[in-house]
């Protein structure tokens, strides 16, 4: 059996996918990292039991892709993640948001277990955005890499109000005169 421990990180160095010695704090490995997170939590988020299994299924498949982002961030010339990506999550977010009131205000992240946790997805999704952004600013990224995971947030916000109405959970609207 393979050890699973290297000691190769042990001085604070990790490796690429083409071999390549690099510091774990690497903008790259910062990048790879925190879409890493977010595939943690989606998976969380993927273990709920109120889930609703349309949802199941379609966050099985965005882990499928945000595996896929993380070996193109590996090698650039694999071209894993496309506009045929993003038109899907357009698409459902479209269809999420067909079924949901009208958003008149700012909603306080909540609305059950199930909503909370796509929250939290969401804003774990916005820092790999972020990440993302940084990482752009320094070496060439396909556009369609920054824009997937920007819809995939707003997917993510569509889905907590989804689930919470699936749930029957109310969504607390901020109170701006607190």
């Amino acid at each position: 059996m393979t050890k699973i421990y290297t000691r190769g990180g042990d001085q604070g160095l990790t490796g690429t996918m083409d071999g390549e010695r690099v510091p774990k704090d690497n903008f790259r490995i910062e990048a790879q990292g925190a879409l890493d997170e977010l595939n943690a939590q989606l998976g969380l988020l993927c273990a709920q039991a109120d889930l609703p299994n349309a949802l199941l299924e379609m966050l099985t498949g965005i882990q499928h892709d945000l595996f896929a982002m993380g070996a193109q961030l590996g090698q650039a010339e694999l071209q894993r993640i496309t506009d045929k990506h993003v038109a899907f999550l357009e698409q459902s977010i479209d269809t999420m948001q067909a079924d949901l009131p009208e958003l008149k205000s700012f909603i306080l992240p909540g609305g059950g277990t199930v909503a909370a946790q796509c929250h939290v997805c969401r804003t774990v999704c916005r820092r790999a955005e972020r990440r993302l952004v940084t990482l752009g600013k320094i070496e060439i990224l396909a556009p369609e890499l920054q824009q997937y995971v920007n819809r995939l947030s707003d997917l993510l916000f569509v889905a907590a109000r989804t689930c919470a109405q699936a749930n029957g959970e109310a969504e607390i609207f901020w109170d701006q005169e607190r």
